[in-house]
């Protein structure tokens, strides 16, 4: 343990995209395990955390996010975040954040997540805890799914809720380009909406898996850094009930495919589109293509290093 600090900490948290996805069947309390390997992309949430007597929060305007929607409340994740670091580690201090988003809200990227890992760092900085991080990741564990991977950032596979982490070997860098949507999608809707799915499917889907496992032939892919191969696995079980949600989305996915992605994907619950290019500069022609189509389009790539002081 360390003095606080006297002066503002920053930190950013990377979003996520899911390369892979296999969701079990719903439990009886109505949560489903499942199988996904992360991948963190150069999207950043930024935090600042400065000293406070209480625990405040504000949410700065961007000019990439719309961020009305985003609570400044107690259900505000990266607010609880803090608050449960402080009660664990007994600091009687407050702190006020500043959160600066990059990372689509409601849209399938973790930003939420990422808020809360950037601000267990930002906290645990201010306060000169010097946490070790397995125990930031306990605690992370129970703030949401995806919180330890913001955490932990490059690339690992979860299982359980998605909480579970093993990091997986990654060479290589691999290019996406990301296109947002403004209208978002609730996770629980999505998951709910799945499950009548598989309902009305039932006959030429089969069971959901009982155990969710992660295809072999991604971690291959991700080992070898190989964008092609990785192609020919990605998957994620919530695509379809996204896209029974959100029809328009099937049209930028088929526009993206036929423009040179490798492959295109809904990012986690949606509605974030991930296009995986060849190359970097087969990014940028893609994201030129889908920008002149007057979509909102992002190069990023991955893995990148998790929730870090800055």
């Amino acid at each position: 343990m360390s003095a606080p600090s006297t002066a503002p900490v920053r930190v950013r948290a990377p979003g996520k995209i899911n390369v892979f996805l296999e969701v079990g069947d719903v439990g009886d309390d109505g949560y489903h395990d499942v199988a996904t390997a992360y991948q963190a992309v150069s999207l950043y949430e930024e935090i600042t955390a400065v000293p406070a007597e209480g625990f405040t929060i504000e949410i700065a305007a961007t000019s990439t996010v719309d961020v009305e929607g985003v609570p400044t409340d107690e259900s505000n994740l990266a607010l609880r975040a803090a608050r449960m670091l402080a009660r664990v580690a007994g600091v009687t201090d407050g702190a006020h954040l500043t959160v600066r988003k990059s990372v689509p809200v409601a849209g399938g990227m973790g930003g939420g997540s990422a808020d809360a890992a950037a601000a267990l760092v930002a906290c645990d900085a201010l306060w000169g805890l010097g946490m070790p991080t397995a125990d930031l990741a306990r605690l992370a564990a129970q703030l949401g799914a995806d919180v330890p991977f913001a955490l932990l950032g490059g690339t690992a596979i979860g299982t359980g809720r998605g909480d579970e982490l093993s990091p997986a070997l990654a060479s290589g860098r691999f290019h996406w380009v990301l296109v947002p949507n403004d209208r978002g999608l609730s996770t629980p809707v999505v998951y709910g909406e799945l499950d009548a799915h598989r309902a009305r499917h039932a006959v030429d889907i089969g069971p959901a898996p009982r155990v969710p496992a992660v295809d072999p032939d991604v971690l291959h892919a991700i080992r070898q850094g190989d964008s092609r191969m990785l192609a020919a696995t990605v998957r994620n079980d919530l695509q379809a009930p996204a896209l029974h949600l959100r029809p328009d989305l099937a049209r930028v996915l088929e526009r993206g495919e036929r423009s040179g992605a490798l492959a295109g994907l809904v990012s986690g619950s949606g509605p974030t589109l991930a296009f995986l290019a060849a190359d970097e500069t087969a990014a940028i022609d893609l994201q030129v293509t889908l920008s002149a189509d007057g979509y909102t389009a992002l190069h990023v790539h991955g893995p990148v290093s998790g929730a870090r002081v800055v």
